[in-house]
């Protein structure tokens, strides 16, 4: 599986208030109507500038604070197609795998990507590539039971699809 994006930038510590402020009442508002605000506060302009495809890049900490599931789900439902990142907030990490946004850590890639990069993930490879910069990075491959929930979709379709956990 290969996924080819252009790269959004962000820094280290961005909590799922980043991604969705908690300002808005989660039950009085469906996810459609929560998806103009993911990164108000952080980058304005991003509901209107997105693109379905477009890779997340950041430092440490990305997606640390509440377990709140609103975050993944608005990021892949907004065209998120992958987040990289130094180091992750554990229950998002594990949120992204639950829906099928592939999360990975790298540590060279987000220090040379700037907005706009192009950025190829191989997941065959375990290689992350900043086509725009001709920079080549490894990360640890996923566990094969992973691999095959995100490829599926998330865990809900993997089961939906195969009838059982892969373990």
């Amino acid at each position: 599986m290969i996924i080819r994006g252009n790269a959004w930038i962000l820094g280290d510590d961005i909590s799922t208030d980043h991604i969705i402020s908690g300002k808005y009442r989660f039950e009085s508002l469906s996810l459609e109507d929560m998806l103009p605000h993911v990164f108000e506060g952080v980058i304005p302009s991003f509901y209107r500038s997105v693109k379905k495809g477009d890779i997340i890049v950041a430092g440490k900490n990305f997606g640390i604070g509440s377990s709140r599931e609103h975050a993944p789900l608005l990021l892949k439902m907004i065209g998120i197609s992958a987040i990289i990142a130094k180091s992750f907030g554990r229950i998002f990490y594990r949120n992204c795998i639950n829906i099928g946004l592939p999360v990975l850590t790298a540590h060279l890639i987000p220090d040379v990507t700037v907005n706009g990069d192009l950025i190829e993930i191989d997941f065959t490879q375990s290689t992350v590539i900043n086509l725009s910069r001709k920079i080549e990075e490894r990360f640890t491959p996923f566990p094969k039971e992973i691999l095959d929930i995100i490829l599926n979709g998330g865990i809900i379709e993997y089961i939906k699809k195969k009838g059982a956990l892969p373990w």
